[in-house]
């Protein structure tokens, strides 16, 4: 049985699949740029190098390839709202091909282009409501393209903090998708009125058990930046770090949201 619906929000097909393809060509252009040096250098994912990092933005995308590629699935079993929590599952598989893949392509803007050409040639044509086999589940071409805007724009985060001054710029159409998805999981995840969370410019949602907001200011409110946002719901920013370094305002005695992130563990 399909699972049950818990989408709050529709995506525009056409400006989620450009979000994708200009996020992934910034980061091509950027690791293009990278000396030795700087692809040796750790990141924020464990022992990661930058290398394997930029290696492994390309799976993001080559997941769409392959899973057009496959058989149609007959339905799809994954809602876009349970993918945060589902990918989890899968991160032990997904380091060690992430080394392998590394290791195999020295030549990593040899590497991007041929899965930048596949994933073109793989959308021309194609409508959303394909389905499509994934490691986290079945799901519509529409949906798991909104998953790749985080993917996408977390890595790009990660690229960043990793390398001083690169500065990969985000496409704004990805930011807003990923910051969306990932504030509406928490709002499935955490049911509730009770509390605000506000991700300006991109997101609004209410959360949390408690005694539903009606009208004025409510009593309990979160609001943060949609980076900020992003790496709390993907488990690079602790909670209790945003708060005491002033990178989430939160207010009210429901405003405290570590319970429930990250939402991708």
């Amino acid at each position: 049985m399909p699972p049950a619906k818990k989408r709050t929000r529709s995506y525009d097909p056409a400006r989620i699949r450009a979000a994708v393809l200009a996020q992934f060509g910034n980061v091509r252009s950027a690791v293009r740029t990278l000396t030795p040096e700087q692809l040796a250098l750790p990141t924020r994912l464990g022992d990661w190098t930058v290398r394997e990092l930029a290696a492994h933005v390309t799976m993001a995308v080559e997941a769409v390839s392959r899973g057009l590629d496959r058989e149609e699935p007959a339905t799809a079993d994954l809602a876009l709202l349970d993918w945060p929590s589902a990918t989890a599952a899968r991160a032990g598989g997904v380091a060690d091909g992430t080394r392998e893949l590394a290791a195999a392509h020295p030549d990593l803007d040899a590497l991007y282009a041929g899965a930048e050409e596949r994933l073109a040639a793989c959308l021309a044509g194609t409508p959303g409501t394909r389905l499509l086999a994934t490691r986290t589940g079945a799901l519509t071409l529409a949906d798991y393209l909104v998953t790749r805007t985080v993917e996408l724009t977390v890595h790009t985060d990660d690229l960043n903090a990793a390398v001083p001054g690169l500065g990969i710029p985000y496409d704004r159409q990805a930011l807003a998708a990923a910051t969306r998805l990932l504030a509406d999981a928490l709002a499935a995840k955490a049911p509730g009125g009770s509390t605000e969370v506000r991700i300006p410019p991109y997101a609004v949602v209410q959360c949390v058990e408690g005694p539903r907001h009606t009208r004025g200011t409510p009593p309990n409110v979160v609001e943060t930046d949609p980076l900020t946002w992003i790496a709390l719901a993907t488990g690079r920013l602790a909670w209790p770090d945003a708060v005491a370094g002033a990178r989430v305002s939160a207010s009210g005695e429901r405003a405290d949201l570590g319970p429930y992130l990250p939402l991708t563990a």
